[in-house]
């Protein structure tokens, strides 16, 4: 352009002829010419009516097949790739290139897919739910943990809680720890469709529950409503508060001793996300129109008792497994049923309506968590069992028994009067 504007200066205003222009620029003087008859900027302009000769015949067809699949899932959805492969099966005879530019031509088009309705709700009226994926550093080693994310729709007060996996008892312990958090209940509560909380998803908002989710749904009076497959715009506030934390809190990696300190930290992290401003009243912040929401909940009343039962067996060795662990029971429950109720941090063994054992639950793979107290009485049977038994190695006793146990097992015989020891306390 500076270019253009030196030629027609120095042909218009001083008075040069456009020979001597052309021979000191080396520009043409048909180019000069265009130059002083149009004073805009060339530009390239291609031919908007370049036809796909190859591609003739199957425009149609591949509108069709396209249109087909923004009717389905995005996850359902073929690529431009499989797209080809069908025309080629139904005798396309041209290359991918021609397809690709048609398709790209086609997601380029005006469409109500790119158009949302803004929702609004009522102070009280819901609450959004969903699960993410982090990785942080627990104990020096990086470990996979999975967020559970609440929001209250009106004031968009947000709670988050990490576990090791997001399994029925998970699901449970969050939503009362929520509550806790909150104060209170909402009307509704706006899920995904997990398996932990959706058995059955119909057409349109058909839905069969979770037998122990809808429990404490009818435990707290709130109504369910899962989203549409595919359709995250239905609870567009929790899905952008999953990228938001990701980049607010989980990047850089975290580091901490464990998961409880972890969820402590978080804990004040959700206090300090409520001095943001509101996303739509921004003269506000977000605890104070939390304040304001919190009239409307509906009071907690008793805690739910969120855990997963689920009959087991004994095994000879006093044992029983859930969740790949091996916890152990008293001797006397060998080779019988117990109810096992799971909770998100402990496991609780139980016979006639009463508990038998209750022991902290573990997350790691395949291994044995004994309480030797439970096997003492066999001792009676079988006392060598007390230098050798894998559940008294690391028998941490007061140490005052310590003491006489040394004693004791230090002379012939002294194993059965310690074991008699034990048999009175």
């Amino acid at each position: 352009m500076e270019s253009i504007l030196k030629i027609r200066r120095r042909i218009l205003c001083y008075g040069e002829s456009a020979r001597s222009v052309s021979r000191s620029t080396g520009i043409s003087r048909n180019t000069i010419k265009k130059y002083l008859a149009d004073a805009s900027s060339p530009s390239y302009r291609r031919d908007p009516s370049c036809s796909r000769p190859k591609l003739q015949g199957y425009e149609d067809r591949l509108r069709t097949l396209y249109e087909q699949d923004q009717l389905r899932s995005s996850r359902d959805r073929r690529t431009a790739v499989s797209l080809y492969e069908r025309l080629l099966e139904e005798g396309y005879k041209g290359s991918y290139s021609p397809v690709c530019r048609y398709i790209k031509l086609l997601k380029s088009e005006p469409s109500l897919n790119d158009a949302f309705i803004p929702l609004y709700f009522k102070a009280g009226d819901a609450m959004q739910f969903d699960w993410s994926e982090e990785h942080v550093i627990l104990g020096g080693v990086e470990t996979k943990i999975k967020i559970a994310h609440f929001r209250l729709c009106h004031s968009r007060k947000s709670f988050l809680y990490a576990y090791p996996n997001e399994c029925q008892e998970m699901v449970l312990d969050a939503f009362i720890r929520a509550f806790d958090y909150y104060g209170g209940v909402p009307a509704r509560v706006i899920i995904d469709n997990p398996k932990t909380m959706v058995t059955f998803v119909g057409r349109s908002k058909d839905r069969i529950f979770h037998p122990r989710f809808l429990a404490l749904m009818n435990h707290y009076l709130i109504e369910p409503v899962a989203c549409t497959p595919a359709s995250g715009w239905e609870k567009g506030q929790i899905e952008n508060q999953v990228k938001n934390i990701r980049r607010w809190i989980f990047t850089p990696k975290l580091k901490f001793d464990d998961l409880a300190s972890l969820n402590a930290w978080l804990l004040l992290r959700c206090d300090a996300l409520g001095s943001r401003t509101h996303p739509e009243q921004k003269e506000l912040s977000i605890d104070n129109l939390f304040k304001a929401e919190q009239p409307e909940l509906r009071p907690n009343g008793l805690s739910f008792d969120g855990y997963v039962d689920k009959t087991v067996s004994v095994r000879s060795t006093c044992v029983i497994q859930y969740d790949s662990n091996r916890y152990s029971v008293p001797a006397k429950y060998a080779r019988q049923h117990l109810s096992l109720r799971a909770y998100a941090d402990r496991i609780v063994l139980i016979s006639d309506q009463k508990i038998v054992a209750e022991n902290q639950r573990y997350f790691t793979k395949n291994q044995y968590y004994f309480e030797a107290w439970h096997y003492v009485p066999l001792l009676k049977r079988k006392p060598g069992a007390l230098r050798n038994g894998a559940p008294f190695i690391d028998w941490q006793l007061p140490k005052a028994m310590m003491l006489i146990k040394d004693k004791y097992m230090a002379t012939k015989g002294g194993d059965r009067d310690f074991i008699s020891l034990l048999m009175l306390a």
